[in-house]
């Protein structure tokens, strides 16, 4: 079974046992989670289709880990015109690994 979450303003296709990092969410190592936006939930033939979220549909998740993404350098300059500007930007992520998809 799959489904479809929405979480961090971004939308995952989800099986259970995958691992995948999510934006960050306040939760210590080890808890379980529980998510809510649900967008679809589907094996096969049969998927249910949520307008826009499923009543009644949950993932359930681990929280495996708290980091930060590699170092995304941003680089502006203008030609002619001696303005250089140097920046860099690590995103903060939680890692999750999916333990149950609970249908509708």
């Amino acid at each position: 079974m799959h489904a479809v979450i929405k979480t961090g303003g971004k939308q995952y296709r989800v099986v259970t046992g995958e691992k995948l990092k999510i934006e960050q969410i306040p939760a210590d190592v080890g808890t379980e989670i529980t998510l809510d936006q649900i967008l679809m939930v589907g094996e096969g033939e049969s998927v249910q289709i949520g307008t826009p979220f499923l009543a009644g549909a949950t993932v359930k998740a681990t929280v495996l880990s708290q980091g930060r993404h590699d170092k995304v350098m941003i680089f502006k300059m203008r030609r002619r015109k001696h303005y250089q500007k140097h920046q860099g930007h690590r995103q903060n992520y939680t890692e999750i690994r999916i333990d149950d998809i609970v249908a509708a």
